[in-house]
């Protein structure tokens, strides 16, 4: 029994001079926080256009949303900043309604049109209304690259949490080490989207309405924790 004492008193005192100095080196850190918050130019936007067309028979009502969806599609495209792969066509539908005693089939398909000159989205709701679009939905400003807007705000919210860190180093009469641990959050904030509004039936020249793209909210954060030396 007096044998096995001795191995393990040793170890004891072992551990116990090895633990102040681990929490030490564990507790020589700075832990900061920083949230950058941009106003970003919207550099796109999105037009949404519904056509709806009520006959007697299902292929009657089909066939004209058809005709008048393939000409709103074509003074899309004709429209500035819109680009391939910048139309994209919605679901189709055709189902019976009453109108009064007698039946009628209406059938209706959407597209949604992007475009890349925002200032030019009245022109692109004009032209889809005087092309034959029975109701609109827009238009919806933002930015198109998010993930770029998202990175420039990101890379300065950790400048300024590394300038943080550097000012309470030298306070507490330090050098900054490396970073330890990095975490980031953040979002960008665009408008809600509009409901759809009901437009004239007809093939006219419509005036563009005036647009104002504005601007997008993007807000970055990120917590650092940096080595003491």
């Amino acid at each position: 029994m007096g044998q096995v004492r001795r191995l393990v008193f040793p170890l004891v005192v072992f551990a116990a001079l090895l633990a102040p100095a681990a929490a030490t080196a564990a507790e020589r850190t700075v832990s900061v926080q920083a949230t950058v918050e941009r106003q970003v130019p919207n550099d796109a936007a999105r037009v949404h256009f519904t056509v709806s067309k009520e006959r007697q028979g299902r292929a009657a009502a089909l066939r004209i949303v058809a005709q008048r969806l393939r000409a709103v599609i074509v003074a899309a495209q004709s429209t500035p900043g819109v680009g391939p792969g910048d139309i994209t066509t919605g679901s189709i539908s055709v189902r019976r309604v009453k109108r009064g005693k007698r039946p009628v089939y209406r059938a209706s398909e959407s597209v949604t049109v992007i475009t890349h000159d925002p200032n030019a989205a009245g022109d692109l709701v004009a032209a889809g209304v005087a092309a034959g679009a029975t109701s609109t939905g827009g238009p919806i400003f933002f930015v198109g690259n998010r993930e770029t807007a998202y990175n420039a705000a990101l890379v300065e919210a950790f400048a300024q949490a590394k300038t943080k860190a550097e000012i309470l180093a030298a306070a507490a009469g330090a050098t900054l080490g490396p970073a330890i641990t990095i975490a980031e959050s953040g979002s960008v904030e665009t408008l809600s989207a509009p409901q759809a509004k009901d437009s004239p039936s007809t093939t006219e020249a419509a005036p563009s309405p005036p647009t104002k793209p504005g601007r997008s909210t993007v807000t970055a954060t990120v917590a650092a924790t940096f080595a003491l030396q």
